[in-house]
């Protein structure tokens, strides 16, 4: 993805966490932590949680009552079809796949949806890498 997709992407501001753990040393955590201190609106999503970081948490993607802007996904690869299908149908304009998560076909999908993909890399580092320019 060129570098001006990233910024534009960086320029949304609800970002729904699929997979967000109330466990402070997971990833899921650590970059949806990060991401609300530097000021995202963060939309967890969790069928095992009613409440992370202080957010009302959702069981899926498709119950999140509000606009979401990315979709970041802290799931294993075969669950993302699933999840992109929901992306889809809620009008999001990003998928984002974390590091470790790969799934060509369901990126295909979303890119032919329309929506903006990025595969196997880290939402926190990003923000960073480019928030330091």
């Amino acid at each position: 993805m060129a570098e001006a997709d990233i910024d534009l992407i960086l320029s949304y501001k609800n970002v729904a966490v699929v997979g967000l753990s109330p466990d402070a040393g997971k990833a899921s955590h650590e970059v949806a932590h990060y991401l609300k201190r530097a000021g995202y609106r963060i939309i967890p999503v969790n069928p095992a949680c009613r409440e992370v970081l202080g957010e009302t948490c959702y069981p899926t993607l498709a119950e999140v009552p509000d606009p979401v802007e990315i979709v970041d996904i802290f799931r294993r690869s075969e669950f993302v079809p699933e999840i992109v299908d929901q992306a889809i149908a809620k009008g999001a304009k990003v998928i984002w796949m974390q590091e470790g998560v790969v799934n060509q076909e369901a990126a295909d999908k979303a890119c032919a949806a329309g929506l903006a993909v990025v595969m196997d890399r880290c939402l926190l580092k990003e923000h960073h890498k480019h928030a330091r320019r």
